[in-house]
């Protein structure tokens, strides 16, 4: 059996509220790794970061490529996952440490972690409370009841789709919707313009709509303003905004399948018993 390369990465979550919301695990990978490398935009949470690491790198700077001509976001991670890789080839035990969970719109710790992998080295996510987590919790929605859809929002344009108005629908990063350059950090009221008008086809116009932001530290309460559909367009949106779409209809009882399950026999008693 081939034995790891010298060298190890972790990718944690620091939650979106850190006090509180940092598990025990990610906290002691944080306090022990050789070098904690950081995409944190919280000033407080780096500020925590730095003290209790042993060395940190920030990658907030690189944000800047955005910037120069010719650059789209996915260049700035994809040199955020260089830095990390870098640090793990030097030998040390590395942690990498996102805001919300590191693998929810986090695609640097996953091309990390993929990179890692196919050299040789040891390299693991652990788990983090996300905004979706956040959610569910401030809202009070239960993904159960109704079945949940969840997708980003310019993905949602740009491709065929199929929606479910009686599920609840989440579209995240509606503060980029539109945007086909990958260069931008912000939208227009014309690009969500277009975006109701696709869920139009299954929503009505005066459908209420959630616009909702997780608290990021333990002084602010959640963002959760509802508004009409067809208002989108001139809403405030921030980079942590979510749009949640709650189900425009009820569930449709399919009728021949809930037949076909009453007609089959009971299960024999010795098949229960293994079930």
């Amino acid at each position: 059996m081939t034995q790891p390369r010298p060298g190890k990465l972790i990718c944690v979550g620091t939650g979106m509220r850190m006090a509180g919301q940092l598990t025990p695990l990610a906290r002691s990978y944080i306090e022990t790794a050789d070098v904690v490398v950081a995409a944190v935009p919280n000033r407080f949470a780096r500020k925590w970061l730095q003290d209790i690491a042993k060395e940190y790198i920030c990658l907030l700077d690189y944000y800047a490529d955005c910037d120069i001509e010719g650059k789209n976001r996915h260049d700035t991670y994809r040199r955020m996952s260089a830095t990390i890789l870098e640090e793990v080839r030097s030998g040390k035990t590395v942690c990498a440490a996102f805001y919300g969970h590191p693998g929810i719109f986090a695609c640097i710790a996953h091309m990390a972690i993929k990179a890692a992998r196919a050299e040789g080295y040891d390299a693991e996510m652990l788990p983090g409370i996300s905004a979706e987590d956040c959610l569910v919790a401030d809202i009070g929605i239960d993904p159960g009841a109704t079945g949940m859809q969840s997708m980003e929002a310019t993905q949602f344009m740009m491709f065929e789709r199929k929606l479910d108005p009686t599920a609840l629908l989440v579209l995240w990063q509606p503060y980029i919707a539109g945007d086909l350059t990958r260069k931008r950090f912000d939208t227009t009221a014309a690009r969500l313009q277009v975006l109701v008008d696709k869920l139009a086809r299954d929503y009505p116009l005066d459908h209420p709509v959630i616009l909702y932001e997780a608290a990021t530290n333990p002084l602010e309460t959640p963002r959760m303003d509802t508004i009409a559909l067809r208002d989108l367009p001139n809403a405030v949106l921030n980079g942590i905004t979510t749009l949640v779409i709650p189900a425009a209809y009820n569930l449709k009882r399919d009728q021949a399948v809930v037949d076909q399950l009453n007609a089959l026999p009971e299960a024999l008693p010795e098949l229960a018993q293994t079930a």
